[in-house]
């Protein structure tokens, strides 16, 4: 199955240190040129990335061309990026959490799944043992938002609630 990452989750999974579950879940992972370089620049200016290096079995792929459907204001270069190969190479799924480049690849008929949906799978498949610690820090350490419902409902599909 071939993915392609946005960002965020691979950023938030670096973190956690469980990027490894990207190749084991998806097994090959690519992310458009912008993606890696937006991972670069967060990790020299925001102390919470400080150290954290982009996975080497990622796969470096720039799209031909921006999907005319990614045209939004809301979505930045990488997401565009991101959505345009996954559409180009008709990837199995785009990894991506904004509601914005969610809506997007909705449009261009691409499934997405974000870091909350990779960590129940991880835990399903006994990748993890707990997904508790893994949300605190998460939340904690990430400053990744998502509402207490949304916490239980993820917990209950990992089989922990």
């Amino acid at each position: 199955m071939i993915v392609v990452t946005d960002t965020s989750v691979v950023l938030n999974l670096c973190l956690l240190g469980l990027e490894d579950v990207l190749a084991t879940l998806f097994g090959e992972v690519q992310a458009p040129p912008a993606v890696k370089e937006e991972f670069v620049r967060l990790v020299n200016v925001d102390p919470r990335f400080a150290s954290l290096i982009f996975p080497s079995f990622i796969i470096l792929r720039a799209p031909r061309a921006i999907h005319p459907l990614v045209s939004n204001p809301r979505l930045d270069r990488g997401e565009c990026e991101a959505l345009s190969l996954a559409a180009e190479i008709q990837a199995a799924r785009v990894l991506m959490d904004e509601r914005a480049g969610r809506a997007a690849a909705t449009k261009l008929g691409l499934q997405c799944i974000g870091v909350l949906g990779i960590l129940i799978e991880a835990r399903r498949r006994n990748l993890i043992s707990s997904l508790t610690p893994q949300l605190d820090r998460l939340q904690t350490e990430a400053r990744f938002w998502f509402s207490p419902s949304l916490r239980i409902q993820v917990l209950q599909l990992a089989g922990e609630n």
